[in-house]
Formats: C-alpha cells, structure tokens, sequence
C-alpha cells in the first residue's frame, strides 16, 4: 500500500553507529524535517551520537540506544522495542543497516519500516529500498540522500552542518587559554589516529614534522601566533603525548580528554586540520575548517570530506582501497606518503585566516570592567523583529529570518543574555493555520538561528483571536508570567526587543 504521508504524526529516525557517518548523515536527516515539516521527530542513536546532535533543530527528542548497558542482548532488544512501541511511531526510518536495527522496529509494531534492502532484512522492512550498486561509486553522504527519494527527496545533497553553542565555544577558549592560546591565535588542530584501526593512521613522526613547517611558514607570512590543538579518542593519549614533543610551538594534547561535545567546539575554533579519514575529519568539514586528509586503506571517492575546501593525499598503490583495520603485509598506502606531499597540501590553504572576534574567557567578577548580559532576559517578538512580516505566516516556506538576526543574537547569547520569544499569533484563532504548521514554522526558525550556534531558551505564542479577551496577548503580560513561573526570570533584569506599540506597551 502506498504511503499516505498526511497520514504520518510519528517518525522515528534511526542513525549510523559511528562518528563520521552520523556526520554523513546529517543532510539526510535535516531532509526528514523538510519533507515531514509538521511531524514529530525523535532520533534513535547511540550515545555518542546522541552527543554530536544533540539538540539537533530537525528533531524534536532523541532516545538513546545502550547497546552496552540497558539494551545489550535480547532481552534489551525487547526492552528498547517497548520503549518504541509506547511512543506509537507511524513510520521508522532506518540510516542505520544492520539487521536488527529492522528487527527492532518490526518488534515495536512500528507500521512503516523504510531503509535500505540489505543484510538480509527485507522481509522485516515494509517500504525495501534498492541498495545502489557499487559501482555507482556514490558518496556516503548522497547514499543516506538518496534513501529518501522515494519519500520525495529532490536535488542534489547539501552539505554536512553541526552546532555548537556558544557556551561550549567559551569552553574550549578557557582550556587553550589555559594552554597558552589566545582567542587571536591561529589554531592548527591534528588528529593522528583512528578508533577504526591502526591501518588508517598516517605516521606520527610525519604529522610532527609537517606541523612544525606549517607553524613557521604561517608565521613567516602574517607574523600571527600560532598554537597546535592534538585530538583523539581515549587510548590515544600517547600517540598524542608522542606528536607533541615533537613540535616547536604551544601544543595541548586533548586526546582522550574531550566529549564529543568539546571536541565539536575544539574543532570549530581551528584554522586548519590535519587528519587521517576519520569522524573528527568530518567534523572539521561539517564547521568548514580548511583540511587536509590523508587517506590509505579507505575510499576516498565515497567518504572523502563532502562539498568542502579540503586538500586529499594518497597514494595509488593497487591494493587500495582495501577497507582492512589492520595492514597485512608493508602499510604502503600510508608509508609512501611523504611528509613533501602532505606539507604542500597544507599550505594551499595559507595564509591562514584569522579566527573571528570572540570574548576572553570571562575573568572573575572582581575583575570586570565591561558590562556582562549574565542574568539578563531578552524577550523578542517574532514578525518583524526575528523574519519578514507577511501578515501571516501560515507555512515554513513563507518564513524567512532577517538578515543579520542569527549574528546578533549569538552575540547577546555570548554575553550571557537568555533569549526567549513572545509572540502573538491570533492566525491559530482565526483558522488561518493550525498547530502544526506553527510547530513546523517555529521548527524552521531554530534551525536557522542554530545555524549561528543560537538556541533559545524558551518559545512562547498566543493563540488566541483578538475578541477573547485572553491574559496573553501582548501588551498582556500572560507569556511573561508562564517564563518567569517556568524560567525563573529577573525582570527587573528583562528588556523587550519588538517593532510595534505592542511591544513597547508589554
């Protein structure tokens, strides 16, 4: 039976297990909300994945799969199948391939099962899609684009984005600060290993050697200081420790110290990226930091960074791509690549370009001098003041935010402002749009401003017609009184920022 997608209320997505995948992935996923704009979505990943996209716009809540604690065996297959089953999902969409991922939606009676044909689990997907074949030689990302064709994806793949806040950016500031790194300095960021295997990982001493002529060429042109971020996963610590010693600048190792979250934020900061094929290599490309990726055993044509300004090293020895976690016979797709090839590489993207303006870590209170927004409340209207005034907005695709908005809100949010929207939409009492279509507009607003590393704290509407008389409508202070029972809201610290009388009354 053809799917009715009027029909579809509840979505479950469920995504790839590991890092770079999940980063592959994220077009895709962003393409769910699109295609389902007023739909529910929950995201159904592991939970470092939980971690990357965390928060994520197009989704509205995210169920983590413990395949090592609450859901390992069958019996947690069973457990998570309830868990499934009590949220009454309409349709499962499956990124993910393997064959349980099937088996557990086909356990929780989820009625529509979409993903690819393959590991022998057609028979427990309602809606098999073709595998492509290999020979297509499509990339990850176009393969997880493609699976939504049939549900009515159009147009090429856009590329991998993720979020960081800007409090996690304030973070990592602090901890290079720490390390001697300015928020002025550039930043090379080197991730020498792989949790895949050892086979992908390019030759440490090399990477040293090729950072410490990057540094001096660097500074050469623009005199710039310059610092070195190494990352990793836990167990890399040595390997990281090792690189270090080797160079001649200021280095602070974060293998192994970082959560996903960190290393989003300490890969965001960097100016450019050394790296073998691994997650934090998409990540990199997801922020659009300049890389440069050295590639042995894996296919560059099909994981390479995605629509980005990458430089890829490799050499075309025969039997590459072989896909192996470890090197049976000389490593030779990695040793013949010289330390030449990957430096000039590296220095296609000099010079460097300076990182933006970003506050100092914050000094202690006794030390301020310049005004702090900690504690403040901006309460903003919506139309007019956030996106174009149509007079009613009654679809996301008649939704477009103003320009500069995401820009200056990220920067009240920098200076510790809390962000909460107040506005009157009478176009729900008047039969103009329902629920939905407000859920999905406010669905696309957050995407865009997180877009910007914006996230508000807190989104409140009237939806009443003029004529009731309700306590919410501005210049009523209904929404004000439900943030400061809910939001715990100083308003003797609280401004309004709007474009009518209505704001200025409330």
């Amino acid at each position: 039976m053809a799917m009715r997608k009027e029909d579809i209320r509840r979505i479950v997505v469920r995504g790839p297990n590991w890092l770079g995948d999940a980063v592959m992935c994220e077009p895709a996923l962003s393409q769910v909300r699109t295609l389902f704009p007023r739909v529910d979505i929950t995201l159904l990943v592991k939970p470092a994945i939980a971690d990357l996209l965390a928060q994520h716009p197009a989704v509205n809540r995210t169920l983590v799969y413990d395949d090592r604690g609450r859901h390992a065996g069958l019996i947690g297959k069973w457990t998570l199948a309830g868990v499934l089953r009590r949220h009454r999902f309409d349709l499962a969409i499956l990124f993910q391939n393997a064959f349980e991922a099937a088996l557990i939606g086909f356990l929780a009676g989820i009625p529509r099962r979409f993903g690819y044909a393959t590991d022998g689990r057609s028979l427990l997907l309602t809606d098999p899609v073709t595998v492509p074949s290999r020979t297509s030689q499509r990339h990850q990302v176009e393969y997880y684009w493609d699976l939504l064709k049939p549900l009515g994806a159009q147009g090429p793949a856009s590329a991998p984005r993720l979020f960081v806040t800007p409090d996690e950016s304030a973070v990592i500031a602090k901890r290079l600060a720490d390390a001697g790194i300015g928020s002025s300095d550039l930043v090379i960021g080197v991730n020498p290993g792989s949790t895949y295997g050892h086979a992908k990982r390019w030759l440490p001493d090399r990477y040293a050697e090729v950072v410490n002529r990057v540094v001096k060429e660097a500074q050469g042109r623009s005199g710039a200081r310059v610092g070195v971020a190494i990352v990793g996963a836990k167990g890399e610590e040595q390997l990281g420790a090792a690189i270090a010693d080797q160079i001649k600048t200021r280095t602070v190792v974060c293998s192994g110290q970082t959560t996903v979250r960190e290393l989003m934020a300490l890969v965001k900061r960097c100016q450019l990226f050394l790296t073998n094929d691994t997650g934090p290599m998409h990540v990199a490309a997801a922020f659009k930091v300049p890389l440069v990726a050295v590639f042995g055993p894996t296919d560059w044509q099909t994981t390479s960074p995605f629509h980005v300004d990458a430089q890829l090293v490799r050499q075309p020895v025969s039997c590459a791509p072989c896909l192996l976690r470890e090197c049976p016979i000389d490593h030779r797709c990695m040793t013949e690549v010289t330390v030449e090839q990957v430096y000039g590489a590296a220095v296609q993207h000099l010079p460097l370009v300076a990182p933006p303006s970003v506050a100092e870590p914050e000094p202690p209170l006794s030390s301020v001098s310049s005004p702090s927004l900690a504690g403040v409340t901006v309460f903003l209207d919506r139309d007019g003041t956030l996106n174009v005034d149509t007079g009613y907005v009654k679809s996301p695709d008649d939704f477009t935010v103003l320009p500069g908005v995401g820009a200056a809100l990220a920067r009240l949010k920098q200076a510790g402002a809390r962000l909460v929207v107040v506005t009157n939409q009478s176009g729900l009492g008047r039969g103009y749009f329902t629920s939905k279509d407000l859920e999905a507009i406010h669905n696309k607003l957050r995407l865009v401003l997180a877009e910007d590393g914006v996230t508000l704290d807190g989104l409140y509407f009237c939806p009443h017609h003029p004529d009731d008389r309700c306590n919410c409508r501005k210049p009523a202070r209904g929404m004000i009184d439900r943030a400061l029972a809910e939001l715990q809201v100083d308003l003797s610290r609280a401004y309004v920022i709007g474009d009518s009388i209505r704001d200025v009354e409330l």
